[in-house]
């Protein structure tokens, strides 16, 4: 492969923002990015709880998906090339040269689907008790 495809982001600039989504959910939507090879690196918090991609600075501004946040990270301590750079974090998928971030559209499309799946499992589940 010769990099990253449209879809993907290229090496921008730090820093990035940072979108923060539950654990399930993001789970099945980094799977689905890593599909088609677009998901940039994605940490994951020491209580499970939820899981962040990086994302192009800015992406704080406009990001309004219920049931996520997106956060400025400023730069503040955000080094791509080396551990987490938060606190009691670790990296699901660590920081590569193909996809510096996660393009915020392909994200956004990525949980939608994400949630759609995760409702229906939810929904199979539920009628397989009754």
């Amino acid at each position: 492969m010769s990099g990253p495809s449209p879809e993907c982001s290229e090496l921008p600039p730090p820093p990035c923002d940072l979108v923060t989504v539950p654990t399930r959910q993001g789970l099945e939507a980094a799977d689905l990015l890593r599909l088609g090879s677009c998901v940039g690196p994605v940490l994951h918090d020491s209580a499970g709880a939820s899981l962040g991609f990086l994302v192009p600075p800015g992406t704080a501004d406009c990001w309004d998906l219920p049931g996520s946040s997106c956060t400025r990270t400023d730069g503040r301590g955000l080094v791509l090339d080396g551990g987490p750079p938060v606190a009691d974090t670790g990296w699901l998928l660590p920081p590569h040269t193909d996809t510096a971030v996660t393009d915020p559209a392909v994200l956004r499309a990525a949980l939608g689907e994400a949630a759609r799946t995760i409702e229906l499992v939810d929904g199979y589940q539920g009628l397989r008790a009754i």
